[in-house]
């Protein structure tokens, strides 16, 4: 117990944390004063194990039932930890929490396409039933856009989406590209409120699926169209293009690649908007539980990497935003939905996972609440007069657009009857 209490005694600054072994033997930790959890280890190799690389052996011993909460749930432990410890007070404990995290782990990584597919599938083709479970009505599976924190998930979500649709200036006719277009939400959505044809990419068969008949049962197949296909294979040119949630999977040694593909299937005068998570700081290896059980393959970008990338084509970013809480507010309302669906989740699969997933949900939370990470939206244009020289466009069309989404949306378009071929008599 000798490495456990020594990591322990780092991270506990506020509140207490009680431990209990499998011998029955209590080791108390922190001032007290506080949040107060006690915590059931079930044996000295878990401990080992926690001790020696925290963020994925706590994350494991979770999932297999080894550590448990007596009072509280997963998030208190976390809240617990990470909360004493935020990444902008620079204390020992953040050093402790990133023991045994490789820091050369992206200089080696690559994401081809093959392996992209493959990261993909991983997580997002685990089956749609699940998602269903804890998303929004229309299954918006990134960072919300909370113009209150007490707003409910799908209120955000769908201020999210104006938000992000203000900032591409949309004109009736224009020609969008969504990058990882999910279940088809945002391309819907756009195409609604701003009449713009819509083309989705995904590597996901199952958010495919989702999307190609959302778009038929809105009668506006030909205008939003899917394809199942990587972002490096797309051929023409748009005027628009957005990417949201999809730009953690490029991975570090693919920024360049990524935003040269984007500026060359930009028009001219086009309009590029990247809604992803980064990090406050200099960005670092992968969490180890989620790389390896959640999103395998991922990277979190900083700002400055982001501009080196952007600068060596002369890719201008002409805005950019910081949403420091939004994600935190996300997660929070992920978890929640996915613990009261907990006996369905485990019905469809089993207890452990289960367990993993609430563990991811409850780490993103307090990752976002404490520590480095936050979401970033950045606009792009290849020509600095492609857009109005102030923001005022932004604040006006956001108005509008929650409007047209607030409105029921329109029945599906009748399709046209085929005229009958006449034949002689």
């Amino acid at each position: 117990m000798a490495l456990i209490d020594k990591l322990l005694g780092k991270l506990i600054r506020k509140g207490q944390l009680t431990v209990i072994m499998p011998g029955g033997e209590l080791h108390v930790f922190g001032p007290g004063g506080g949040k107060s959890l006690t915590v059931r280890v079930a044996d000295r190799k878990t401990a080992f194990a926690i001790a020696r690389n925290p963020r994925l052996g706590l994350g494991e011993a979770y999932m297999d039932g080894k550590v448990t909460v007596d009072d509280g749930d997963i998030l208190d432990l976390m809240q617990l930890i990470i909360g004493a410890n935020p990444w902008e007070a620079k204390g020992g404990g953040r050093k402790a929490l990133n023991k045994g995290k490789r820091k050369w782990i992206n200089l080696f990584r690559r994401n081809e396409a093959k392996q992209s597919r493959k990261n993909v599938a991983h997580h997002y083709d685990v089956g749609n039933d699940l998602y269903r479970l804890f998303l929004d009505d229309d299954l918006q599976y990134s960072c919300a856009y909370f113009t209150d924190p007490g707003n409910s998930l799908e209120r955000a979500q769908s201020d999210k989406k104006a938000h992000i649709a203000a900032k591409l200036n949309l004109k009736p006719g224009l020609k969008v590209l969504d990058i990882g277009c999910g279940w088809g939400g945002t391309a819907l959505y756009l195409n609604r409120v701003a009449d713009v044809d819509v083309l989705g990419v995904t590597l996901s068969e199952e958010q495919l699926k989702v999307a190609r008949q959302r778009a038929a049962d809105a009668g506006v197949s030909d205008r939003v169209k899917f394809e199942l296909i990587d972002y490096r294979s797309v051929t023409g040119t748009y005027d628009r293009i957005v990417s949201i949630g999809m730009f953690e999977h490029v991975g570090a040694r693919h920024f360049d690649e990524f935003f040269a593909t984007c500026r060359e299937l930009l028009t001219d005068d086009g309009v590029m908007l990247l809604h992803t998570i980064g990090k406050y700081g200099k960005s670092s290896a992968p969490d180890p539980f989620t790389d390896k059980w959640i999103f395998p393959g991922y990277h979190l970008p900083s700002i400055s990497q982001l501009s080196a990338s952007t600068e060596k084509m002369k890719f201008i970013i002409s805005d950019f935003e910081i949403l420091r809480r939004h994600y935190g507010y996300t997660l929070t309302h992920w978890l929640r939905r996915t613990q009261q669906a907990r006996a369905k989740i485990i019905a469809l699969y089993d207890e452990r996972f289960y367990r993993m997933w609430e563990f991811y949900l409850a780490g993103g939370v307090v990752a976002f609440e404490n520590g480095s990470m936050c979401n970033f939206q950045v606009q792009y244009v290849r020509d600095r007069n492609a857009l109005p020289i102030t923001r005022d466009y932004m604040i006006e069309a956001e108005r509008r657009y929650r409007e047209i989404g607030d409105a029921p949306p329109p029945a599906p378009k009748p399709k046209r009857a085929r005229a009958k071929k006449l034949t002689p008599a």
